[in-house]
């Protein structure tokens, strides 16, 4: 496999709760939600949440190809909560969950998942792209953020706004109306967006967190394809630096109102053979 991996905390010296890894003939990626500081219920922490499950899923998605992947995923929720259902209280509503984006290789087709905000990015031999994206979480976001926008990211104001909204956003999670997310419940699973490609109809497969998509999708400083040039020219640590470059101009968030003005960003570039 022809992989190129990239991953930065939102902080120099905090921990990064995104995870990404490869096997062969498979890739995951997953995005821990940050609970800034509320009590979850759970003595491990949303890190622990994100790497544990991803490592689950990798080796259950490549060993057991037969399976669907939302399957794999239901099972590798379950094994997780019974890791740490004993000595965690998982009926926290604020209770660790994770974005998860998943590519399995599988008789010529490449077989996807995605659930929560994170991004599978498709390209074919002519360079189109398709980016695969699950919108339930920001369509829900965009009815309940207008009083977090109007203040200046990282100010006291801006940090009572954003609890109250994160509160609220919790409350529609894994809910009919809301938005699903990996979480202590395998039902979520059932919620993905999956699919399948030809494999012979596509040159690359990029997984990225939410942290390392924002040049495209916050910003609008980019396209699809000018960050798969990117990725493909100067791999993923350049893409991570030129998001870093940005929001170091707009801390505040004056420019794009933002929950956070750093994120923890993570791409995942996946070169598939001629």
């Amino acid at each position: 496999m022809n992989v190129a991996l990239g991953t930065q905390s939102a902080e120099p010296g905090r921990g990064n709760e995104d995870f990404a890894a490869a096997a062969p003939g498979a890739a995951v990626l997953l995005d821990g939600a940050s609970v800034a500081g509320a009590q979850t219920g759970c003595k491990h922490g949303v890190a622990w949440f994100s790497t544990t499950l991803g490592g689950l899923l990798l080796s259950t998605i490549a060993a057991q190809p037969a399976r669907p992947l939302s399957e794999c995923l239901a099972d590798s929720i379950r094994v997780v909560r019974s890791l740490h259902e004993d000595t965690c209280n998982l009926t926290y509503r604020a209770s660790p969950t994770s974005t998860v984006v998943a590519a399995r290789v599988n008789a010529g087709a490449l077989e996807y998942l995605v659930l929560g905000d994170s991004t599978l990015l498709l390209a074919d031999p002519d360079g189109k792209t398709t980016a695969v994206t699950d919108r339930r979480l920001d369509e829900v976001g965009k009815r309940l953020r207008a009083p977090v926008d109007v203040l200046p990211t990282g100010s006291p104001e801006h940090t009572v706004a954003l609890a109250e909204y994160r509160d609220a956003l919790t409350g529609l999670r894994n809910r009919p109306g809301g938005f699903w997310i990996a979480g202590p419940d395998p039902q979520a699973a059932e919620h993905a967006l999956t699919g399948s490609v030809p494999l012979d109809s596509l040159t690359s497969v990029t997984l990225l967190s939410d942290g390392a998509t924002r040049l495209v999708d916050s910003f609008e400083l980019a396209t699809w394809p000018d960050m798969l040039a990117i990725l493909g020219e100067s791999g993923p640590d350049e893409l991570i630096r030129r998001v870093r470059e940005v929001e170091a101009g707009d801390l505040d968030g004056r420019r794009w109102p933002r929950g956070k003005a750093r994120d923890d960003a993570t791409a995942l570039h996946w070169v598939l053979p001629l």
